[in-house]
C-alpha cells in the first residue's frame, strides 16, 4: 500500500497550495485512495476519499475542502450532492459523464482507468465532471487523452515503469503531459510526486 506525499501548486504561476498526504492500494471491486490535504502552512484543509471500480468508473467518492463537502458515485452518467460549509443546503447534481476529476492527482489515476487499454484508438475522449477547489464547484468538461509512451524512472524504491500522456482540453484547446507510474502520479501539472514509501501497485488488466 503506497503511502506518500504530493505537493500542490498553481500550474500557472507556481503558487504553492499545499500537500496532499495519501496512501492507496487495490481491492477486491478496484481501486481506493484517501489523503488529508494541507495547506502551506502545514493547516489541514480537507480530505479525499475516491473509491473505482476495476473500469474506472466512481464506486464512492468523497472531497471535503473549505468546509464544502461533495459526495458522488457512478449513477446514470455521475451523481453527486453537494453541500455548503453551514450544512443547511445540499443540492443534487447528475451529469452524462464517466467520472470525475479534480485537484487531487487521484482522479488523473482514476481517469487512465476509465481508458480502453492498447491497442485502442488514440487519442480517446472523455466527458468528465470537474470539482474546482475551494468550493467544490462542479463543472462538466470534454478531454482527450493520448497515450505517448512509455519509459523507465529511477527512484529510491527502484525503478519505475512510467506511462506517458498527453491531455487536451477540447474547449480551450490547451494540452498538458501526466505521467503516472502504475498508481502514482510522478508529474502532471500543479502536481510533484515529493515523497512515496513503497512501491507504486500496478494496476494493469
Amino acid at each position: 500500500m503506497p503511502r506518500g506525499r504530493y505537493s500542490l501548486h498553481d500550474p500557472y504561476d507556481g503558487t504553492p497550495l499545499g500537500d496532499e498526504h495519501f496512501q492507496c492500494a487495490p481491492g477486491a471491486s478496484g481501486w481506493r485512495y484517501t489523503a488529508r490535504t494541507t495547506a502551506p502552512d502545514g493547516t489541514p484543509t480537507g480530505s479525499v476519499d475516491l473509491t473505482i471500480d476495476h473500469l474506472g468508473r466512481p464506486v464512492r467518492l468523497e472531497l471535503h475542502a473549505a468546509g464544502w463537502q461533495v459526495r458522488g458515485a457512478a449513477l446514470e452518467g455521475v451523481t453527486w450532492v453537494r453541500s455548503d460549509p453551514e450544512g443547511t443546503t445540499a443540492r443534487e447534481g447528475n451529469a452524462r459523464a464517466q467520472g470525475f476529476t479534480g485537484t487531487s492527482p487521484a482522479f488523473l489515476v482514476a481517469t487512465t482507468r476509465l481508458l480502453t487499454p492498447p491497442p485502442a484508438p488514440s487519442p480517446q475522449r472523455l466527458r468528465l465532471v470537474a470539482l474546482a477547489h475551494p468550493v467544490l464547484a462542479p463543472r462538466t468538461l470534454d478531454q482527450a487523452w493520448t497515450r505517448t509512451g512509455e519509459d523507465a524512472h529511477e527512484a529510491d524504491t527502484g525503478v519505475l515503469r512510467v506511462t506517458n500522456y498527453q491531455v487536451s482540453d477540447l474547449e480551450t484547446g490547451e494540452q498538458h503531459p501526466v505521467h503516472i507510474a502504475g498508481d502514482v502520479v510522478l508529474a502532471a501539472p500543479g502536481v510533484e510526486l515529493e515523497e512515496l514509501d513503497t512501491p507504486p501497485n500496478s494496476l494493469d488488466t
